[in-house]
């Protein structure tokens, strides 16, 4: 019975790691189902990250945004521990099941988990063999799983980092058109002063591709959420919040009649349509509760946003109707964007996050 046992509660360590493997990695969607390591494991150190930055680095900004950014790659790390550590559990208990199959003979369950390194990493010491057929059969399956889940986890880190790295190249692009931190009111100014108002459409094809792209890569792979961007006073929330409210501002505010805003206004509305989907899929995939369906700004914040874009010869229509209009569009993504910044730590930005200190979670 005891070995019995041994063999069940192996196989469904090995099942389920693999299968946590499976999902975390090969399936192109989102998979929320109920039990997967990594999932719980990466929420679990989430919890307690951002606690022990406040802890640790209470007064200094820098030093508690470059302990934030530590975890993602550290997580990554335990996660592939955490599988190889399951794995040899799961394949340890199953030799030890069928010891009686192995020589030498009298093998204690240690003993049973090093063979199942040696044979998941396909050392073959020798020291320990397998001489019956059930045994045999089970240690070159250990072998073809470790092989499988080292050849699929190096192509999961080139596909992360892969993807981080696109997703920061257009960061610092709309850093460089939008201001540092990123604003939808400095996009629009920024291209005002420079003469290049009529390239607000092609940008806003741009952010289309590249919210989409985010979109798919990390609701696939949802550990690159808590990747930081490498520079200060960036972030990819704050990008998307600053694109959002740029494509808004554009909605709500510009002069439908003239000809050079007919193009921007409509791949503002693309980009728009693309952000709150963007958003609206990450909080019902990590469980952030939206209660709060206001605009998130002032009616003053807005007025004198408008005053900016006028004094830098943008037609902005009526004052009131605008801001009825821009605080509808704004209603549907402001109070995610916001409960997301507030999630992943992000420092606040015009009009994105709470606009205060940011305090440890509660």
């Amino acid at each position: 019975m005891v070995s019995a046992a041994a063999v069940i509660g192996g196989a469904l360590l090995v099942g389920l790691t693999l299968v946590d493997v499976f999902q975390s990695v090969i399936v192109p969607r989102a998979e929320d189902t109920a039990i997967r390591l990594s999932r719980y494991l990466i929420r679990f150190m989430w919890r307690i990250w951002p606690r022990l930055a406040y802890l640790l680095h209470p007064r200094s900004a820098d030093r508690r945004e470059n302990f934030l950014g530590i975890y993602a790659p550290l997580v990554l790390v335990v996660v592939l521990i955490a599988w190889v550590l399951v794995l040899l559990s799961g394949w340890g208990l199953i030799f030890y099941g069928i010891r009686d199959q192995l020589h030498p003979g009298g093998l204690s369950f240690a003993d049973c988990v090093y063979f199942a390194g040696a044979s998941l990493l396909t050392i073959g010491y020798g020291d320990i063999t397998p001489f019956g057929m059930p045994a045999r059969v089970l240690a070159v399956i250990a072998a073809a799983s470790g092989l499988g889940v080292v050849a699929i986890v190096i192509s999961f880190l080139f596909a992360i980092f892969g993807s981080f790295q696109r997703r920061e190249t257009f960061v610092v692009t709309i850093g460089a058109r939008a201001g540092v931190p990123p604003s939808g009111v400095g996009l629009l100014e920024v291209h005002a002063i420079a003469g290049i108002r009529s390239d607000l459409a092609q940008v806003f094809r741009e952010a289309q591709q590249w919210t989409a792209e985010v979109m798919e890569s990390h609701l696939a792979y949802p550990i690159l959420v808590y990747f930081r961007s490498s520079h200060d006073y960036e972030s990819w929330v704050g990008t998307l919040g600053a694109l959002m409210d740029a494509a808004s501002l554009v909605m709500s505010t510009l002069d439908p009649q003239r000809l050079e805003n007919v193009q921007t206004r409509g791949q503002a509305r693309i980009m728009y349509e693309l952000g709150r989907h963007l958003v609206s899929d990450f909080c019902d995939y990590f469980n952030l509760a939206r209660t709060d369906l206001s605009a998130g700004v002032e009616r003053s914040e807005f007025d004198r946003a408008c005053e900016h874009l006028r004094d830098e010869g943008y037609d902005i229509l009526d004052a009131d109707s605008s801001w009825n209009r821009f605080a509808e569009l704004r209603s549907a993504y402001a109070s995610a964007l916001n409960i997301m910044a507030r999630w992943l730590e992000i420092p606040p930005v015009q009009w994105v996050g709470d606009r205060s200190m940011i305090s440890p979670h509660v």
